[in-house]
């Protein structure tokens, strides 16, 4: 049999249901064979109920079962609930974070291509600075700060450097020494999928590059790691002007690299629109997630677009251990 591919479905409050059913609708048999999804039997029977959705699911125990079907295949976990679309929070945050550990398990071996998980609020893994990435990178016990959260499609990628801090933290969380690790694993991951070496630009931090001033994060932190990088012969430019780079310069780069979340994420997004997936780097294994929220305001109204779980699947099949 072909590798397997899991999907976490994530979050229960939230469009999952929905973009995992119109992501399924538009794959081939091939991929369907392929695909595990991590979820709850009835929980999800219910959401397409409701959503009047008509898909063949089968329940299974555990992914060892050889079954090669065109179904929907859910590999169960327990969740109560009554709403399909209200679950407590205490037992949706049981649930995702139980569903994360299996994936997690069932991602080591070698018969898994890669895990996918559907978007997640992150309030559910218990502590409100850590995402997906960092979870997962915690469990594979990723050290110095080498885990990469990139954010790609076929003509750009973005990463930034510190992920879900407040803006008053950023600064104090930028080291060199975790620049240095974390462009190092970008490389070595480029390198690998596409067999050369990616131009890459990194952002400063203050408006302006603060002018270079010598007390300023980029005289102090920033360059002294571009310096370093330079050395050991990847091909990095900076420190760029965030200001400007996103209205035609980001096109001379395979990736840039920004010191927080919405340095980067709000000029790509605004670029790119759905087009684009979320890829942890410096993991075990091959994890991606689409590049959108929970979108609890969505539900129900069958808006949501599934472009990106396509993309994740895709990647996965393609780029997969």
């Amino acid at each position: 049999m072909k590798k397997k591919i899991i999907i976490i479905s994530g979050d229960p409050n939230s469009i999952n249901s929905e973009i995992i059913y119109k992501s399924w609708k538009k794959l081939n048999n091939t991929l369907k064979k392929k695909i595990y999804l991590i979820s709850n039997y009835e929980l999800l029977k219910k959401q397409f109920k409701k959503l009047n959705y008509s898909i063949k699911i089968k329940k299974l125990n555990n992914i060892n079962e050889n079954i090669e079907s065109n179904k929907l295949k859910i590999i169960n976990t327990n969740l109560n609930f009554k709403n399909p679309f209200k679950v407590p929070r205490a037992s949706a945050s049981k649930f995702v974070i139980n569903s994360l550990d299996l994936a997690h398990r069932f991602a080591l071996k070698d018969d898994i291509s890669g895990i996918i998980n559907c978007a997640i609020d992150k309030k559910l893994l218990g502590n409100k600075k850590i995402g997906v990435t960092e979870y997962l990178a915690t469990k594979c016990n990723v050290k110095n700060g080498s885990e990469v959260m990139l954010i790609r499609n076929k003509k750009l990628s973005v990463t930034p450097i510190t992920t879900h801090i407040d803006i008053n933290q950023v600064s104090k969380n930028i080291k060199t020494l975790i620049i240095i690790n974390k462009v190092k694993t970008i490389q070595s991951w480029f390198k690998k999928l596409y067999k050369r070496k990616p131009k890459i630009g990194i952002l400063g931090l203050n408006p302006h590059n603060a002018e270079l001033r010598k007390n300023s994060e980029e005289v102090k932190i920033i360059i002294p790691a571009i310096v370093n990088l330079r050395k050991i012969g990847i091909n990095v430019s900076g420190p760029l002007i965030s200001d400007s780079l996103f209205i035609g310069e980001y096109k001379n780069y395979d990736i840039i690299v920004g010191m927080f979340h919405d340095q980067i994420l709000t000029p790509f997004k605004t670029i790119f629109k759905f087009d684009a997936i979320n890829v942890t780097l410096g993991l075990k294994y091959l994890r991606t997630s689409p590049d959108h929220g929970t979108a609890i305001h969505l539900i129900g109204k069958n808006k949501a677009n599934a472009t990106s779980l396509l993309e994740c699947i895709n990647f996965v099949n393609k780029f997969g251990k």
